[in-house]
């Protein structure tokens, strides 16, 4: 397994993390599976021994039961692995349940370190932008959760490009301590994060943790053109996530996941975590499984890497449109982008015509 360092900080992760959505599938979270705790400790063993340490969970998962069942499979080797968590999803019925206030986020923080047995998280994460209450606020506590060695670094989640650089900006003051990491949604398919949050994390040094590569089931292999979700999956069980641009263009992505797929006997899972682990400015990648089959299919991929045409083959399918003020960069000042976000820049220009 491949270890890179987590944006502007010392600590070094996996490339692939183990998502712990599937771990109890409980509280409204049926759809995304049910994996009880004596399965979770065997996929924690396999994980490890692919030296996939670290693990993703949220308080939102199963409101709670997922943490559960994750701190239940890691009890007793607490030092072998590496925890993140989130809040900011509204928990239960208390107003202040929700956000990232310092009264949500001090609260969820102690009953999150219950749930899984523990006295600190590696990371932890603003699971939403929370535009009602003061940045400096939200810095602050994160700051001070450091400080006290209930967390070791924090990060953002589903941050728009504009919300990300103001709290960063906030985080530079003196006394605080910025985010390290953001765990954004990016897929083959799904690609908007290249507009402003992927080049925007690389600038910064906050390190973009990809969730949910696989389109919270849209590109698992077993959806197509005449392909419906099968029951017992996420898709199948009626999700409501994610927001689908354009069903025509999702079915040409999966279309030349499987051409690829099939040139290389691989399944189309395996191709598009392959895609997305190697794309510019990408830090790890959050996969998931529902039994130990699936973990050890995707986790197979952590040592595939496309051909160029492969690459090319899945990337024109679903390139993002150049958008203003980027086509008028492309055209204007192509040679005065940053590095961060030339890769994009070079694609705008293919799109339009500006290579021919």
């Amino acid at each position: 397994m491949e270890y890179v360092y987590l944006g502007n900080s010392g600590l070094r992760v996996p490339k692939y993390i183990l998502g712990t959505i599937p771990f109890s599938g409980t509280n409204g979270f049926e759809a995304t599976g049910n994996i009880d705790e004596n399965d979770a400790r065997r996929i924690v063993d396999i994980s490890l021994e692919a030296g996939m340490n670290m693990f993703d969970t949220a308080n939102l998962y199963s409101k709670g039961d997922a943490e559960r069942v994750l701190g239940s499979a890691i009890k007793g080797r607490r030092n072998e692995v590496l925890l993140t968590s989130k809040t900011g999803f509204h928990f239960d019925n208390d107003p202040n349940a929700l956000g990232a206030s310092r009264s949500n986020i001090e609260a969820s923080i102690d009953r999150t370190l219950e749930r899984l047995g523990t006295d600190h998280l590696d990371v932890y994460f603003v699971h939403l932008w929370d535009g009602r209450t003061p940045i400096e606020e939200t810095v602050e506590t994160m700051t001070n959760l450091v400080k006290s060695g209930k967390i070791r670094y924090w990060g953002v989640s589903n941050y728009s490009g504009w919300a990300l650089a103001r709290t960063f900006s906030v985080a530079e003051r003196p006394g605080y301590i910025p985010p390290v990491t953001q765990q954004i949604y990016y897929t083959p398919e799904a690609r908007e994060a290249e507009y402003e949050l992927l080049p925007a994390g690389r600038e910064l040094g906050v390190s973009s943790m990809i969730w949910s590569p696989l389109g919270e089931g849209l590109l698992n292999g077993k959806i197509g053109r005449n392909k419906k979700a099968p029951a017992n999956t996420r898709q199948g069980e009626g999700w409501p996530e994610p927001w689908i641009q354009d069903e025509e263009r999702l079915y040409q992505v999966i279309d030349a996941l499987e051409e690829v797929a099939e040139g290389r006997s691989a399944t189309v899972p395996q191709i598009a975590y392959a895609w997305v682990k190697d794309r510019p400015n990408v830090g790890p990648i959050v996969i998931a499984a529902r039994n130990e089959e699936q973990l050890r299919e995707n986790l197979a991929s952590a040592d595939m890497y496309l051909t160029q045409d492969e690459h090319d083959r899945i990337e024109s399918v679903a390139r993002p449109a150049p958008l203003y003020p980027l086509w008028h960069r492309t055209m204007a000042g192509f040679e005065m982008g940053s590095p961060s976000e030339m890769p994009y820049l070079e694609g705008y220009r293919k799109s339009m015509g500006m290579d021919e």
